[in-house]
C-alpha cells in the first residue's frame, strides 16, 4: 500500500508532530508532537483523515490492506504496553477517538474502555485486585459503545443507574458497589437484546464498529450543523482522524482521577495554573456535570508530587507551543 494511513506514537518516538494537523487532527498531531517532546502520552497510533476522505469517495468503504496495518499497529501496542488485545490474563484495552483538523468539540465521538468482554474484565479485576473497577469500567464501556457504534439511547441506560442508586438508597454513581455494577453489566447487555442488538465479544470487532462510528460521526448531523455555523466549507477538512491510545484510569480508586487544565486563566490571560479535576472518575465524568469537580489547586494537598509533576508539564507545554495551552490529563 504505497499511502500511509497509520502514525505510530510511543516511548518518546512518533511518526507525526503538530504540523500534521491536516491529515493527524488537531488530537493526532499534538499527541505526536507531545510523545517526542518526552511528555508521558499513553502509546497509541492515528488513523488518518485521509481514510475518511476515502471512506465517503467510496461508498464507506476502505483503502485496501487498512485492516491490516491495524492488526500490525495493534500487535505494536502490545508490544510496547506488554498487554495483550483480548488476553484475559493481562487485557489491552484502547480509547477510540476522533479528531479533525479544527477543534469541534462534543461534536464527535469517543469510546473509552474497549477490549472490555466479559472474561477480560474478570482479568482486570483479577489484575487490579479491584472488582468494582474493572466493573466499572466494563458498564461504562457497553453503554458508550451502545450509543457511539449502535445508536442505542445513552439515556436507556442512564435509566437503569438511576433506578439502581434508588433501589441502593445512594445518590452518586461512585456509592454503587462491584456487585451493584456486575448487575448493571448484566442489565446493560439486557439492553442490546431488547433493541435487537448483540454485543460483539470480539475485541477486534469491537475495534472496527467504533472506527466505523468515528468516520460515521463526521456526517452526522450535528457535525455538519457545526461547520455550517462555525463556516467550515465542505471540502476543506479532508475529514476526522481517528485515534487509538492506550487506557489510563483515572477511576482506580481516590488516588486516581482525571481533570482539564489551563496554562493560564483562560478569562483573563493571568499566568496561574486555573483547572479542575474529579477523584475515581473517567473523563467523561468532567464533563458530564454529575458530580462537581475540585479546583485544581487541591490537588496540591492530595497529591503533591503528581501536583508538581503536572505543573512542571504545564509549562514546558506553554514555552514549546508558545500560547496558553488547555490540557486534558489523567492521574492512574
Amino acid at each position: 500500500m504505497a499511502n500511509k494511513y497509520i502514525y505510530f506514537f510511543a516511548n518518546g518516538k512518533a511518526d507525526g508532530n503538530a504540523k500534521m494537523k491536516d491529515i493527524l487532527g488537531g488530537k493526532g498531531a499534538n499527541l505526536a508532537e507531545m510523545t517526542s517532546l518526552g511528555i508521558p502520552v499513553p502509546p497509541g497510533f492515528t488513523i488518518s483523515a485521509e481514510v475518511c476522505k476515502y471512506y465517503y469517495d467510496h461508498d464507506r468503504t476502505y483503502p485496501e490492506g487498512l485492516r491490516d496495518e491495524v492488526r500490525h499497529a495493534m500487535s505494536e501496542l502490545e508490544r510496547v504496553t506488554g498487554k495483550r488485545f483480548g488476553d484475559p490474563s493481562k487485557p489491552l484495552l484502547v480509547s477510540v477517538r476522533s479528531g479533525a483538523a479544527v477543534s469541534m468539540p462534543g461534536m464527535m465521538d469517543t469510546i473509552l474502555n474497549l477490549g472490555l468482554n466479559d472474561e477480560t474484565v474478570e482479568g482486570l479485576a483479577r489484575l487490579t485486585g479491584n472488582t468494582r473497577f474493572a466493573y466499572d469500567a466494563y458498564r461504562r464501556f457497553l453503554q458508550m459503545f451502545a450509543d457511539t457504534a449502535l445508536g442505542i439511547s445513552h439515556s436507556k441506560f442512564e435509566e437503569e443507574i438511576a433506578q439502581m442508586k434508588k433501589e441502593r438508597g445512594v445518590n452518586l454513581d461512585v456509592e454503587l458497589d462491584g456487585k451493584d455494577l456486575k448487575k448493571l453489566v448484566q442489565i446493560f447487555k439486557g439492553i442490546y437484546e431488547k433493541e435487537g442488538r448483540k454485543f460483539p465479544q470480539d475485541p477486534e470487532e469491537q475495534l472496527w464498529h467504533a472506527i466505523d462510528a468515528v468516520f460515521g460521526s463526521w456526517m452526522n448531523d450535528r457535525a455538519i450543523k457545526y461547520r455550517e455555523i462555525n463556516d467550515i466549507k465542505e471540502g476543506e477538512l479532508l475529514g476526522t482522524a481517528v485515534n487509538v491510545v492506550t487506557m489510563v484510569f483515572g477511576n482506580m480508586g481516590e488516588k486516581s482521577g482525571t481533570g482539564v487544565a489551563f496554562t493560564r486563566d483562560p478569562n483573563t490571560g493571568e499566568k496561574k495554573i486555573y483547572g479542575e479535576f474529579l477523584q475515581n472518575a473517567q473523563g467523561e465524568d468532567v464533563v458530564a456535570g454529575i458530580r462537581t469537580p475540585l479546583p485544581l489547586f487541591e490537588l496540591k494537598k492530595l497529591s503533591p508530587s503528581v501536583y508538581d509533576q503536572l505543573i512542571e508539564i504545564m509549562s514546558r507545554l506553554e514555552k514549546h507551543y508558545k500560547d496558553m495551552q488547555d490540557i486534558e490529563f489523567t492521574i492512574e
